[in-house]
C-alpha cells in the first residue's frame, strides 16, 4: 500500500531579491510561482536566511546555525581570510556534526532526489549522494557560466586569478564527477529537466514512497545570462534606470499589502565608483546597465518557466495536491560591484575584456560575463537596507511562498494569504520532519554525536484557524543571531541590533525597532540603552555558542591588508576551499 504522507518539494532561487517575483511586486513575469501563492498558498514577509548562499543552504539542509555546520562563511571567503582559516565550523563542507534533511527523510521512508546547486562540499564524500540524496545532479561550486562555456586561456594561472569557480561548471551526478557540460546546456533548463527525469524514472517500489525533491537553481546568480527569447520580453523595460525601478517596486509592494504605505525605505547605499547617478552615465553605460538588468529579468522569467515544467509533471502524475511546495531565495539580491574594488579591479576586468564579449548586443549570451551592481540590487531589496553579504534586512529577509499539501490545508490559507510571523530557514527541517511524522535523532545519529536543530516547527502555525491572524511562530523573548562576512545582527521580538562594517556602514552596533522602521533607517540606541545592552549581551552569548569568529573591524586594519596581500601576491593565490581538494582528474578543468 502506498505511503500517504505528504511529498515535499523545495525550490531555491540564487540571489533573488525580495521583490523580484510578481506576487511580491515585480514586473518580471512569474506565473508559476504566483500560482503556488494563489493555490491556497501563503506568502511570508518576515522569512529570514543567512546573507550568503552556502550558509543558508547549510541551515536549510540541517536546521542548525551555519557556523556549526562547517559553512560558518562562504568557503571562498574563508580562503581569503586568515582569521577564519582552520577555525571549527569553517571547514567548507557539511561536517559529521550535523545530520542532513535528505538523510533523515530517506531513513524515514522517503525517496530523495535533487538537481541544481549544492555548494556544500566539492569532494564526493561531501556531496549530495553522501548526504542522503538517492538521485542527484549537482553544481558543486557556488556559481558557474549558465551555458557551461569556458574560455580557452593562454595560461593555466589566468582562471585562478579571475573568477575561478564562477567559470568552471563542475557537476556531479549520483556521486560521480561530470567533467563536460552536456550539449545544449543552460542551467535552469537542465536542472528542471533532470528533476523531471528523476521523478519519471522512479521504480514501482519508489513510487509507493513519498518523495523529497530539491530544486536549487543557480539563477539568477551572476554571470547574468539568459536565452534571447526570455530576455527579449523585457527589452527597454529598464531604460529609465534602477532608481525608477525601485520606486515602482515600492508602490507595487504597497498595492499588494506587502508594505505599510507609511514606511520609510532605507536610502540607496553606494561607495566610490558606484556613486554615479543614472543621469551622469554615458549613453553606452546606461544601455549596457539596462541590458544587464534585462538579462537578470530573463533569468528569473526562465527559472519560473522551468518551475512550471516541474509543477506540470507533478500534476500529470497526480502528486501535486499531496505535495508541500516551498519557493524561496537563499539571500538578498547580489549587489557586488567588482569594477569598484580597487585592489582586484584590473585583474578581473582585464581578463573579462580578453576572454569575453560584453558588447551591448552580446550581453546575456554564453560568451558575456556581466553583473548588475548595487543600485539594481537595492531596487529589489527596498525598503530594506543593503543586500547580500550584509546581516541587514536587505541581506537576510527573502521571499518565501508555501503551498501546503491538499490534505493539510485549513481555512487559514484561502490563497494569497500573507503572514508577517518572524521565522527562519532553520525552521524548515523541523517542520518537514513534523509533517512526515519523524523525529530528529539528536544527540546521536548512526554512531556519532550530532547537534540539535535550532529551528522550530511550523506545523502548529500552519494549522492555526483563520481567525488567529496574530499567531506567532516564535515568542517575543526569542533571540536569533545572524553573521556573515563580518556583518552581524541579533533580533529579539521587534528589536534588532545590526553591525555593518565600513565603508557601507558605520562599523558599530546600531539598534532598530523593526515594527516601526523595517528599513533600518533610524538608530535608536541612545533612546533605548537598556534594550541595546540586553541585545548586545545576547549577541555575545550567540557568538560564543555557535562559534562566530569575529566581525570585520574587530581586527583593526590588519585583516583588510592581509586580504589585499592575498589578491596581489600571486605566490599566495592558492585554491584553498576549506580543507578540501578535488581529485586530479578534474583539476585540469576546475583548477
Amino acid at each position: 500500500m502506498a505511503d500517504q504522507r505528504p511529498n515535499f518539494l523545495i525550490i531555491v532561487a540564487d540571489d533573488l531579491g525580495y521583490s523580484d517575483i510578481s506576487c511580491y511586486g515585480s514586473e518580471i513575469s512569474t506565473p508559476n510561482v504566483d500560482s503556488l501563492a494563489s493555490d491556497a498558498g501563503l506568502k511570508f514577509t518576515s522569512f529570514h536566511v543567512a546573507a550568503a548562499c552556502s550558509p543558508t543552504r547549510a541551515m536549510l539542509m540541517t536546521g542548525v546555525d551555519h557556523h556549526q555546520t562547517g559553512l560558518g562563511q562562504l568557503s571562498e571567503f574563508v580562503r581569503n581570510s586568515p582569521a577564519h582559516q582552520g577555525q571549527p565550523g569553517h571547514e567548507g563542507y557539511l561536517t559529521d556534526r550535523v545530520a542532513a534533511l535528505p538523510e533523515l527523510l530517506k531513513d524515514g521512508g522517503y525517496h530523495t532526489m535533487m538537481a541544481g546547486k549544492w555548494h556544500l562540499g566539492l569532494k564526493p564524500e561531501y556531496g549530495p549522494k553522501a548526504r542522503g540524496f538517492e538521485r542527484s545532479f549537482a553544481l558543486l561550486p557556488g556559481c558557474a557560466n549558465h551555458y557551461g562555456f569556458e574560455p580557452q586561456y593562454e595560461s593555466a594561472q589566468e582562471p585562478i586569478r579571475s573568477f575561478e569557480t564562477a567559470v568552471a561548471a563542475l557537476h556531479s551526478e549520483d556521486g560521480e564527477y561530470v567533467t563536460d557540460s552536456p550539449s545544449g546546456f543552460y542551467s535552469s533548463d537542465f536542472y528542471a529537466t533532470k528533476l523531471v527525469q528523476y521523478l519519471d524514472e522512479r521504480s514501482e517500489e519508489e513510487m509507493q514512497k513519498p518523495f523529497f525533491a530539491y530544486l536549487p537553481f543557480s539563477a539568477p546568480h551572476w554571470p547574468l545570462q539568459a536565452p534571447k527569447e526570455s530576455m527579449d520580453k523585457y527589452s527597454g523595460a529598464y531604460n529609465d534606470g534602477p532608481d525608477a525601478l525601485r520606486l515602482r517596486r515600492l508602490e507595487k509592494l504597497k498595492e499588494l499589502n506587502l508594505l505599510d504605505p507609511n514606511i520609510v525605505p532605507h536610502d540607496v547605499v553606494t561607495v566610490g565608483r558606484e556613486q554615479g547617478e543614472w543621469s551622469s552615465l554615458t549613453d553606452d553605460e546606461r544601455a549596457k546597465s539596462a541590458r544587464s538588468m534585462e538579462a537578470y529579468a530573463g533569468m528569473v522569467d526562465r527559472m519560473d518557466e522551468n518551475i512550471g515544467r516541474v509543477l506540470s509533471a507533478l500534476k500529470g502524475s497526480g502528486e501535486y495536491d499531496n505535495t508541500y511546495i516551498f519557493f524561496m531565495s537563499d539571500n538578498g539580491a547580489e549587489g557586488a560591484s567588482f569594477e569598484a574594488r580597487d585592489f582586484i579591479r584590473e585583474d578581473i576586468l582585464t581578463r573579462i575584456a580578453k576572454y569575453y564579449d560584453n558588447s551591448l548586443e552580446n550581453i546575456g549570451r554564453e560568451t558575456s560575463f556581466v553583473w548588475y551592481g548595487p543600485r539594481w540590487a537595492q531596487a529589489a531589496t527596498a525598503p530594506s537596507r543593503l543586500y547580500k553579504m550584509f546581516s541587514t534586512q536587505g541581506g537576510c529577509r527573502v521571499p518565501l511562498v508555501l503551498k501546503p499539501a491538499k490534505q493539510d490545508r485549513t481555512n487559514h490559507h484561502g490563497g494569497d494569504a500573507i503572514t508577517d510571523a518572524f521565522c527562519t530557514v532553520q525552521d524548515i527541517v523541523p517542520t518537514l520532519l513534523d509533517l512526515a511524522g519523524l523525529k530528529h535523532p539528536a544527540p546521536n545519529y548512526k554512531g556519532r554525536q550530532i547537534l540539535h536543530v535550532r529551528g522550530k516547527s511550523w506545523q502548529p502555525f500552519l494549522s492555526a484557524p483563520a481567525t488567529n491572524d496574530t499567531f506567532a511562530i516564535y515568542g517575543s523573548d526569542h533571540a536569533t543571531g545572524f553573521e556573515c562576512a563580518g556583518s552581524g545582527a541579533l533580533r529579539r521580538g521587534n528589536f534588532k541590533i545590526t553591525y555593518v562594517p565600513l565603508p557601507r556602514g558605520p562599523q558599530k552596533w546600531e539598534l532598530f525597532d523593526l515594527s516601526r522602521d523595517p528599513g533600518e533607517t533610524k538608530d535608536i540606541r541612545a533612546e533605548q540603552p537598556q534594550e541595546f545592552d540586553a541585545l548586545l549581551q545576547l549577541w555575545e552569548e550567540y557568538k560564543e555558542e555557535v562559534g562566530v569568529v569575529g566581525l570585520k573591524g574587530e581586527y583593526g586594519t590588519g585583516e583588510d591588508n592581509a586580504l589585499r596581500d592575498e589578491f596581489e601576491d600571486t605566490g599566495k593565490w592558492t585554491r584553498f576551499i576549506g580543507k578540501q581538494d578535488v581529485p586530479d582528474e578534474v583539476k585540469p578543468r576546475f583548477w
